[in-house]
This record gives C-alpha cells, structure tokens and sequence, in this order.
C-alpha cells in the first residue's frame, strides 16, 4: 500500500508533469505564433523592398517628366513665334503689328479680332467713298435730236453751216 507521503509525492509529481506539459504546449505554441510572426516580418520587409523599388522608378520618371515638361517650355514660345509669323504670312489682308499673343489661343484671338477691324474699316471706307463718288470722265455724248429740223437745216447742220 501506498503511504500517504507517497500519494502525496505522486500527487505532487503528477502536477509537476501536467505542469511541464502546459508550459511544453504553451512554449511550442509561443514558438509557432514566434515563427508566424517571423514569416509576416519577412513578406513585409519584402512588400517595403518592392515599394521602395517602385518609388525609386517612379521618382526616375518624374525627374524624366520634370525635364521634359522644362524642355518643352523652352520651346513653346518659339512654337508661338513660329505660328504668329506664319499666321501673318497667310493673312496679307491684316496687319502685322495686330497680331499678338504669348500662346496660339492668344494669337487666334488677335487675328479674329484684327479680321473684324479690318473688315469694319474697309466697310467704312467703302462706304465715305459711295458717298463721294465722281464719275470718271466727261459725260457721254448724246446725239442730237434732230427731228425738229426741216430738211434744210438738216443739211446746213451736216455741212457744218449756221443756220440763220
């Protein structure tokens, strides 16, 4: 028979291994929560590689952008130079000094606007001239009318004769 001492120790033994197997259980549990959390710390460094990648190219192509938008300001006022010169060459009928403008839209305006100054003073002139208008030369010869004459002074006329 087992004396209660010994129950005791058996009893005590007994705890001690349900303790140790708990904290067994728990410490491999802990160990794989460790290692999850290890896999997640690896995928996120990872993701942040590939972000940092992918921020490093995008900030290339801005630099790229950023260049190219400079490259294009430098030229667009010699594209405007360029077009206001060729729109003055293909409207003789308005003026140059009309035509203005840094960008196309402005010298679009400027050019419809000059066509209607134009258009308005060239009616105006057109007009002061109707008014004053002389004819050119003398006045057209009407033959007399001769009708009224008898047949002798017909014939005086024509000889060139007065007839008294």
């Amino acid at each position: 028979m087992v004396t209660e001492k010994e129950q005791g120790k058996n009893n005590e033994v007994e705890a001690d291994g349900d303790e140790n197997e708990k904290l067994k259980q728990e410490n491999e549990s802990l160990t794989r929560e460790l290692e999850s959390r290890n896999a997640t710390i690896m995928r996120l460094e990872q993701a942040l590689a590939s972000k940092d990648g992918e921020t490093a190219d995008l900030n290339r192509s801005l630099d790229e952008a950023k260049r190219a938008l400079d490259e294009l300001g430098k030229a667009l006022p010699q594209a405007v130079a360029a077009y206001k010169e060729l729109v003055v060459e293909t409207n003789p009928g308005v003026l140059a000094e009309l035509i203005t403008g840094d960008s196309i839209e402005e010298v679009n305006e400027s050019l419809k606007n000059a066509r209607t100054l134009m258009e308005r003073v060239r009616q105006e002139m057109e007009a002061e001239a109707a008014k004053t208008r002389v004819p050119a030369g003398a006045p057209q010869r009407a033959p007399l009318d001769l009708s009224a004459l008898s047949a002798r002074e017909k014939i005086q006329y024509a000889i060139g004769g007065s007839s008294s």
